[in-house]
C-alpha cells in the first residue's frame, strides 16, 4: 500500500526523471487536503457501525428478498457475514481516502473478489449498491459535521463500485 506521494516518487524514479508540473500538482493537492483527509477518516472511524447498519437497512428496504428465505442475507449467520463484508469495504475505503491512493483497494480488497463472491453466491450488483449506500451515508455524516464533500471522499467508493460493476455478474 502506498500513499500518493510514494506512488508519484516511485513512478518518476522508475522513469528516471525529475518531477514535472502534473506530479508536483498531485503532491501539492495531497498535502493541502491532508488535514481534511484525517478529519474524514476520523468521522468514518467513529461511526462505522452506524454507517454500515443504516446502509444495510436501506438496502434491505430496497431489496427485501435478500433477508427473506433463500436470500443472500437470510439467517443470522449470513446477515452477520454480510455486515462484516460491508465493514471491510468501508474500512478499506477509509484507508484509500487517507492515503489518496486506491492501490490498497486493488491489493487487499478487490484482488480475487469476483471468484470469492461468485463461489459464495454473493451478487456483485447488490454489493456495489451497498458500497454506494455507504458512500452516501459517509457524505451525510460529513455534511452534518460541516466538512462538505470533497471529491477525494467519493473516489474510493466509486472505484470499488466501478470494479464490481466490471465483473461479469
Amino acid at each position: 500500500m502506498q500513499d500518493i506521494l510514494s506512488q508519484v516518487i516511485n513512478h518518476y524514479d522508475v522513469i528516471d526523471r525529475f518531477l514535472d508540473e502534473p506530479a508536483i500538482a498531485l503532491v501539492t493537492d495531497f498535502f493541502q487536503t491532508g488535514r481534511l483527509r484525517v478529519q474524514v477518516v476520523a468521522i468514518i472511524n467513529s461511526n462505522p457501525v452506524d454507517i454500515v447498519r443504516e446502509s444495510a437497512r436501506q438496502l434491505f428496504e430496497e431489496i427485501p428478498e435478500l433477508i427473506q428465505p433463500g436470500g443472500n442475507a437470510y439467517t443470522t449467520r449470513r446477515h452477520s457475514m454480510y455486515l462484516r463484508d460491508m465493514d471491510y469495504f468501508l474500512r478499506y475505503a477509509s484507508y484509500a481516502i487517507l492515503t489518496g491512493n486506491s492501490s490498497v483497494l486493488d491489493e487487499r480488497l478487490l484482488a480475487g473478489l469476483r471468484d470469492t463472491f461468485n463461489s459464495l453466491g454473493i451478487p456483485l450488483g447488490v454489493t456495489a449498491r451497498s458500497v454506494q449506500l455507504m458512500k452516501e451515508r459517509v457524505q451525510q455524516k460529513l455534511s452534518e459535521a460541516q466538512l462538505g464533500n470533497s471529491p477525494f471522499v467519493a473516489e474510493p467508493f466509486d472505484y470499488i463500485i466501478h470494479a464490481l460493476s466490471e465483473r461479469n455478474v
